[in-house]
């Protein structure tokens, strides 16, 4: 019954080219849902500038979004288990909003 589970385990070999291991740096995440799909937009919001610029859009069906919360959930624990609780800047603001609106439902993290 090993044999069966190592069989039908898949590797995945993961290319990352130069420029995306890069990164991009974000500072803001709007997020937007269909019946279908969540709409990650990750933006860098300058202080002092009216208008923020999107610099990626990450799209995922509802199945990866909890997995996604999951793994964020377990890398936020062993990082908070290494390097001490993680302050919330909403700790220390109680209204912190964006007047920034895309249309249709969505949330902010």
């Amino acid at each position: 019954m090993e044999d069966n589970t190592k069989e039908n385990e898949q590797q995945i070999n993961v290319e990352l080219s130069e420029e995306m291991a890069e990164g991009v740096y974000s500072n803001l995440a709007m997020i937007a849902h269909s019946n279908s799909e969540f709409i990650l937009d990750f933006i860098r919001l300058m202080p002092g500038v009216p208008r923020a610029k999107v610099k990626a859009r990450i799209i995922i069906t509802p199945e990866h979004a909890k997995r996604l919360i999951a793994a964020l959930q377990d890398n936020i624990q062993k990082y908070e288990d290494q390097y001490g609780q993680i302050q919330s800047s909403q700790d220390n603001e109680p209204s912190f909003n964006f007047p920034i609106s895309f249309g249709g439902p969505g949330g902010e993290a």
